[in-house]
């Protein structure tokens, strides 16, 4: 593959982990981030979420929820989604944070304030490659089965992008088939970092 991706949500999750696994198993460079204060997963009702630090591995969340109530979180499919996490990498990683990982080509977000802050989060960044970066939000509702359809919807995304000679001469016509066969709008930026 000669472009490096990254797929960012609110809390490494999800969205972006449900992409980073599925683009991983078909040899994308691809790394995973959420924007988030925190990381937050449901919990037993939505005033009582549970909240770790970006960091904590996935297996101590996934050990952590176990312990509470198996049966809840087997149900709501976090356990599984925990377990499907440790399987892609150790623990969530915060966006903003991330500058030592090195640069990415295409950034896909899933959520427009998550998209918005990515951007600032690039503008702010020193400048010194001046390296070209693209940033596509694919609006993704955050649940199991919508994640799901993400993960397709983006891997779909990034193979045409792969295949094209030159992403920058040729994004606006990948944008557009995306959107009319899919009828999902897109909303892309190109950044500098």
């Amino acid at each position: 593959m000669k472009y490096r991706y990254a797929m960012v949500c609110s809390s490494n999750q999800n969205r972006s982990m449900e992409a980073h696994s599925l683009l991983k198993r078909h040899g994308f460079d691809v790394s995973s981030y959420g924007t988030g204060a925190h990381v937050k997963l449901p919990g037993p009702s939505l005033r009582e979420p549970n909240v770790y630090d970006f960091g904590t591995p996935y297996k101590q969340m996934f050990d952590d929820l176990r312990r509470k109530d198996p049966e809840l979180y087997k149900r709501n499919g976090i356990l599984p989604m925990l377990k499907r996490n440790s399987g892609v990498k150790l623990a969530p990683q915060r966006w903003q944070d991330n500058a030592a990982d090195g640069s990415f080509t295409v950034v896909l977000t899933f959520e427009e304030k998550v998209f918005d802050m990515v951007l600032e989060d690039l503008h702010n960044r020193d400048h010194v490659l001046l390296k070209s970066v693209l940033v596509i939000n694919l609006e993704v509702k955050d649940n199991h089965e919508e994640a799901a359809v993400g993960g397709q919807l983006t891997l779909e995304l990034c193979q045409k992008i792969e295949a094209a000679e030159s992403w920058e001469d040729s994004i606006d016509e990948i944008i557009a088939a995306f959107e009319a066969k899919h009828r999902r709008k897109l909303v892309y930026s190109i950044s500098f970092y």
